[in-house]
């Protein structure tokens, strides 16, 4: 009998009975392993209910009572942090020690959580007029919905979760049906680190639950990642009924490596960035744009590399690469190598057949060679592990192929040369750039986002952006009562 997996609704599981459910498999055996409940009208209405119920009590708690709750929390998910990854493991497929990273970066955000105090301060101007004070306040915006995708279900949460709370906000979270038991989990250490109930909310589904959220007069705010498609409906959805939203979407995140690079440290780098946790990345190298004349030794070295990754079940920990998540993405991806043959790229090292044991979602490292702009394998995102290199002839052509793009997330550069790097970092159209780093996720202190059609929306994730998304700005002007300021005045007030 497999486990079933509710939502978490008001401090507790939902006990209700489900219209509908969904299957949650292991990818490394393609076993279902639990049902989880899928949200309806009842079950959104009853997640924002409580949300709502719980706003007064949670914004009127302290910046110290928040924050005691934020540490709290903080040392709970450091203590647990092993279990959290095992269950990311179990339901994603990634290796743990993929999992473990991935729980380490955000542990970066809750720390940055933590300083709400610090975050929070306002301006103040005194006598800005005559007798006339002048002060900022950053208030929380109500009930705010966070969507998250299925590649990094315990990350990509506390990317937007402990700072909404920080900021005084209530949540609730609708996590990936395709791993959702890790939202759960993290919902269970902020109870137990003395978050009031109905401040945070799980809730399972598709798009009943997602459209639910959006359109729902109580819902302020919405937080989304996930593809450009879906990022797009999101945003325009959710603003059309009043939200303020910020939409991640997808991304082709290119890699330049000029003639003067260290090319061990590229192919390293490029076999590290292209098949960790199986290129189910939005932040993964996907395509290595090789100038020339470094290609064919380029190539070779990424194919020697490939050669010796060891792909198995995530909890093996002799594994580096593990399952794709579901069958049915294991089709789509294959679908796309099938797809490059097709356009005429060149096939180095095919994935497709891979023996691993047990019946899970397998598919080995795949590289094609000279890819052209117009294939299929270059202007999608393919989100698995297929690596395209494609050639140029200049530094310029590399930027210009870079540019073109219709996706603006991250992008990398590897060179020696100092000023080069300096004008690339300038002058490419991408909002995370790598100089000799692959995966330009920003620290938590920074915030995470990129331009065109990988953001929709004003404000990128986590750090300082995520704060000011979080909240929204007061300005308070005030003069106590000064008997020289008697008489009515109809012109436009003046600073004097």
């Amino acid at each position: 009998m497999t486990d079933r997996i509710s939502h978490w609704i008001d401090g507790k599981p939902f006990t209700g009975t489900p219209a509908r459910f969904g299957e949650v498999f292991d990818p490394a055996t393609g076993v279902v392993r639990a049902h989880v409940d899928f949200a309806g009208e009842a079950e959104v209405e009853a997640a924002v209910g409580a949300a709502t119920a719980a706003l007064p009590g949670w914004r009127g708690t302290s910046l110290a009572g928040r924050t005691r709750v934020l540490f709290a929390f903080r040392e709970l998910l450091s203590a647990r942090k092993h279990e959290l990854a095992k269950i990311v493991t179990s339901e994603h497929g990634k290796v743990e020690s993929d999992a473990a990273g991935e729980i380490a970066r955000a542990i970066e955000n809750v720390e940055f959580a933590c300083g709400a105090a610090q975050l929070l301060k306002g301006g103040f101007s005194e006598n800005a007029s005559t007798g006339v004070d002048v002060h900022s306040i950053a208030q929380p915006l109500g009930v705010v919905g966070v969507i998250s995708p299925f590649n990094f279900p315990a990350m990509v949460p506390l990317w937007f979760v402990p700072n909404a709370l920080a900021c005084g906000n209530t949540v609730v979270l609708k996590p990936s049906e395709k791993d959702p038991s890790a939202a759960v989990f993290i919902a269970e250490l902020f109870a137990e680190a003395g978050l009031p109930a109905g401040a945070l909310n799980v809730l399972h589904g598709d798009k009943a639950a997602v459209d639910g959220l959006l359109e729902h007069a109580d819902v302020k705010a919405i937080s989304f990642v996930g593809s450009t498609p879906i990022a797009r409906y999101v945003y325009e959805t959710g603003t059309r009924h009043g939200k303020r939203v910020q939409a991640l979407g997808g991304a082709k995140n290119h890699m330049v490596v000029l003639p003067d690079a260290d090319l061990d440290l590229a192919a390293d780098a490029a076999v590290s960035a292209g098949f960790g946790s199986a290129g189910e990345r939005c932040m993964a190298v996907s395509v290595v744009v090789a100038v020339d004349p470094v290609g064919d030794s380029l190539v070779e070295k990424i194919a020697e590399r490939m050669a010796r990754l060891r792909v198995g079940d995530g909890r093996d920990p002799e594994s580096e690469m593990g399952p794709l998540v579901t069958a049915a993405h294991h089709a789509r991806v294959e679908s796309y190598v099938d797809a490059g043959v097709s356009a005429g790229a060149a096939l180095v090292v095919d994935g497709r057949g891979i023996e691993v044991a047990g019946d899970g979602f397998w598919l080995g490292p795949t590289l094609f060679d000279h890819v052209r702009p117009e294939m299929p394998i270059y202007t999608d995102e393919i989100f698995g592990p297929v690596l395209s290199v494609a050639r140029a002839a200049s530094y310029d052509d590399a930027l210009a192929l870079i540019n073109a793009n219709p996706y603006g997330n991250g992008t990398a550069i590897f060179t020696g040369d100092g000023a080069a790097a300096r004008r690339f970092s300038s002058e490419v159209e991408v909002g995370m750039v790598g100089i000799n780093v692959p995966i330009p996720v920003p620290v938590g202190y920074y915030s995470f986002g990129g331009w065109k059609d990988s953001l929709f929306g004003d404000s990128h994730a986590y750090g300082p952006e995520g704060f000011h998304f979080f909240t929204r700005t007061k300005v308070v002007t005030s003069r106590w009562p000064d008997r020289s300021h008697a008489g009515v005045n109809l012109g436009f007030p003046r600073n004097s």
